[in-house]
């Protein structure tokens, strides 16, 4: 590949993007679930591995999951021999990295996904530490496991140390050699348009991360504009951090998430009166164990002003759509941690994106007012809780979910509030008038009790 022109990006195709990557190159990926995830371009890696076993031994980090629990996103580069190290803070919608990690394929390492949001923020000032208090006694902690998940997993990735009397955990910076993005259009700068993207996440950071360690940055987008088009205000990416632009040839690896192409109540405000009207015409959300338990999880909430509330991927998101129901949205402020404030947040595929939306932030910003205690009222999941409230979301037998949001989240949140059964695999609930009957126990339990 030639130089980049002073003032303009050089475009290509997928396949000349995969190209770019070399054997051992540290390479930071963008996306949320499905959003702001170039699946093109993941495309091209895999099958280049596939035909010529090149990538190879590459790390990859990230902060969100990004995958679909099935095939698309990260999912893409878990063939054997492409990857040498996974820094990440969410694990669960990658199914195929879990072999990986069980067979001692590949290094294994989580994080808090906001403790990595901010890495890559702290990476593009050249800081070699994130220094936080994120994750102490945790299994992130160094006196705990490190965050380390497996035996391969022998560098110590953070360190505990004390400024002052104040004991912090330092985590290693991450300085990529390749950026791969996704954004809504570009220009012959290279400025990258975010008009129709639902999430801002922290793309800029790894952008500049990548570019100010003398890395290549790879941006796919899904149109090419003339410059001066762009409204500077709706650059995510500016084009001085940018090398390389695909324009997706397929929209359908263009989408705003997994779940849905375009929508644009995802980037679009709507006034109180226009929310009651379309929200008196929903059908109600047919009862369902899981609409019992966030019904009084949500009666945890005081009507208080300016009321911030959060919820988790899961369960949780029953919460918003029970309050959204009932009329009681407007008396709170939701969030979901990849920067989106307001609206009303989505479930699945579509979590982190909210149904007209007042504000989105970038994540590590987010993550910086839930770090400073920004958050009245938390809405989490769990997979094993014992009898003194330990809650584990993270790994659990051979299965590795990662801690995603949840550290950040519950060591500053003022108040936490737990949705779950403490049975799974095949049980059966009966619900009448007064309350709900197991009719059959799962084959799973999540009560880890501690003798």
């Amino acid at each position: 590949m030639g130089q980049k022109e002073r003032g303009k990006a050089q475009f290509l195709d997928a396949n000349a993007a995969a190209q770019l990557i070399q054997d051992g190159d540290s390479v930071v990926i963008g996306g949320f679930i499905g959003s702001g995830v170039a699946e093109e371009i993941h495309i091209a890696v895999e099958e280049r591995f596939a035909k010529t076993g090149h990538p190879r031994d590459l790390t990859i980090s990230y902060a969100g999951g990004i995958g679909d629990r099935c095939d698309r996103g990260l999912n893409h580069y878990a063939a054997p021999g492409l990857l040498k190290r996974i820094i990440g803070g969410h694990w669960g919608l990658v199914p195929k990295f879990q072999p990986l990690v069980e067979q001692n394929l590949v290094e294994g390492y989580n994080f808090p996904q906001g403790v990595m949001s901010q890495i890559f923020r702290d990476a593009a000032a050249k800081r070699p530490w994130h220094f936080s208090r994120i994750g102490l006694e945790t299994f992130v902690d160094p006196d705990v496991e490190g965050g380390k998940l497996n035996k391969l997993a022998r560098e110590n990735l953070v360190e505990k140390v004390k400024i002052g009397e104040e004991p912090l955990l330092a985590y290693k910076t991450i300085f990529p050699d390749i950026a791969i993005l996704k954004g809504t259009s570009a220009d012959e700068k290279g400025n990258i348009s975010f008009a129709d993207e639902p999430l801002l996440l922290e793309a800029v950071s790894m952008a500049m991360a990548a570019k100010n360690n003398g890395g290549k940055v790879i941006v796919q987008v899904k149109e090419r504009v003339e410059n001066g088009t762009i409204d500077p205000k709706m650059v995510g990416i500016p084009g001085v951090f940018v090398d390389y632009v695909v324009v997706v040839e397929d929209l359908e690896h263009h989408k705003q998430t997994f779940s849905t192409s375009f929508n644009p109540a995802f980037i679009t405000a709507r006034n109180e009166g226009e929310k009651m009207d379309e929200a008196s015409e929903k059908p109600l959300i047919p009862l369902s164990v899981r609409k019992v338990i966030a019904r009084r999880a949500a009666a945890f909430l005081d009507r208080e002003s300016d009321y911030v509330v959060n919820y988790g991927i899961g369960m949780p998101e029953m919460v918003a759509s029970i309050l959204s129901e009932e009329g009681q949205e407007k008396y709170f402020i939701p969030t979901v941690e990849p920067g989106v404030f307001g609206g009303t947040p989505q479930g699945d595929l579509d979590f982190g994106c909210s149904l007209y939306p007042e504000a989105i932030i970038q994540q590590s910003d987010m993550f910086c007012f839930y770090n400073g205690g920004g958050i009245d009222a938390a809405f989490l999941g769990l997979a094993e809780v014992d009898q003194f409230g330990n809650v584990n979301v993270s790994k659990f037998g051979p299965k590795v979910a990662g801690a995603g949001g949840f550290i950040d989240i519950t060591q500053t949140a003022k108040k936490i509030i737990f949705t779950g059964t403490f049975m799974a695999k095949g049980v059966e609930y009966q619900i009448d008038q007064e309350r709900i009957h197991i009719l059959q126990e799962g084959k799973k339990t999540k009560n880890s009790l501690i003798k």
